[in-house]
């Protein structure tokens, strides 16, 4: 299967199916130079590099392999990729391609996007989450200590190379963090598809080639889409990032060692749900059928990390504008959007009934003041 993103005059196309790796054109009609620098990391290297490289036969190849993991997306792994690319003779038609998962395709265009102001790059994504969301649209950046993805840059690859086959040797709990970025795209823009994932559950539980290529492209057509209108995140591509803003904080509060990305994601959406019902923007059943799929595909629904702390990161987020706190809620399943300014005691009483936590310390009340006034 092939569906192509189109950014005005520009398009690149995702390929979606089974051992697309052994099909060498898939690469090498990608490619504008002779010099190509593929990153990986430690746990996809001995799966599939060898076939990456063998499909690059005759071209000036490098590696770079790092730790699995998202603290791995770090400044200092990105200066290592810069200097692979110095040692490989770099020049502005070279090709960086990333091959693995979210972080690896993260930092990899952040290096591409950098090396002599902007170099071609080539996802091939190895985990679903990737797959159906990290890999499309063009979004790289590094973590710092204060929070996810505060260095990036806007960078589109040159070809998505997405396949299927690679999933079978993805651990199990990967493979479930990935689902939840799955149900994000039913819960923002299409009730009819949260009810095909619930529909067939089991099938994606037991990785059904046919259910999970459907998953992946169906996501992929809905990224691809709202890309393509807001490619720069003014408007409407802010909508991808529901459950977001609560699962960045989630993330930054474990060190990147707690959580996997997708898992809180499903935390901060089931919080986003909470929140909106609390809001009355939405029914309280709509929440809890979102919270009852994403813990029939094995996934988290809430955390025990402290309100306080919680919010006291949130106002780094890339969603906040001007001190004022953004969040994507919903008017009910496929009907998310924008909402700002909401009271901070709203917001209170939603971590603590979603995240079903300790009391939040009366000083959080007056640092959701400073956050939001």
């Amino acid at each position: 299967m092939r569906l192509d993103v189109q950014l005005g005059d520009r398009a690149y196309p995702i390929l979606i199916g089974t051992d697309l790796l052994r099909v060498t054109g898939h690469l090498r009609e990608a490619i504008a130079g002779k010099q190509v620098l593929i990153l990986t990391d430690e746990n996809v290297a001995p799966l599939y590099l060898q076939a990456v490289l063998a499909a690059l036969d005759g071209l000036r190849t490098s590696t770079v392999t790092i730790a699995a993991g998202e603290a791995s997306k770090t400044l200092a792994n990105a200066e290592r990729v810069f200097d692979a690319l110095a040692a490989l003779g770099a020049q502005r038609n070279a090709c960086l391609i990333a091959l693995g998962g979210g972080v690896v395709g993260d930092l990899g265009g952040f290096a591409a996007a950098l090396w002599m102001r902007g170099i071609d790059f080539i996802q091939i994504p190895t985990t679903l989450l990737a797959m159906v969301d990290s890999s499309v649209g063009g979004k790289t950046a590094v973590n710092l200590a204060h929070g996810k993805n505060l260095v990036g840059a806007f960078w589109q690859p040159r070809r998505v190379i997405a396949d299927i086959a690679t999933l079978s040797t993805l651990p199990d709990r990967e493979y479930r963090a990935g689902l939840a970025e799955v149900v994000k795209y039913g819960a923002i823009c299409d009730g009819a598809f949260l009810t095909w994932l619930e529909d067939n559950t089991n099938a994606l539980n037991d990785r059904s080639t046919s259910a999970i290529a459907h998953a992946v492209l169906r996501s992929c057509q809905h990224k691809a889409q709202i890309v393509a209108r807001d490619e720069r995140e003014t408007g409407e591509r802010a909508l991808l990032n529901f459950g977001h803003t609560f699962g960045h904080t989630l993330e930054t509060l474990g060190r990147y060692q707690t959580w996997l990305h997708g898992e809180a994601v499903a935390i901060g959406m089931t919080m986003a749900a909470q929140l909106s019902a609390h809001l009355g923007m939405a029914p309280q059943g709509d929440a809890q059928r979102l919270a009852t799929l994403l813990r029939q595909f094995g996934l988290p629904t809430t955390a025990s990390e402290s309100a306080h702390s919680i919010v006291e990161l949130m106002r780094l987020d890339k969603k906040t504008l001007s001190d004022v706190l953004r969040l994507i809620l919903w008017r009910g399943v496929g009907r998310a959007e924008i909402v700002e300014n909401v009271a901070p005691a709203d917001i209170i009483a939603s971590l603590q009934n979603a995240a079903n936590g300790p009391a939040v310390p009366a000083s959080a009340t007056t640092l959701f003041s400073r956050v939001l006034d």
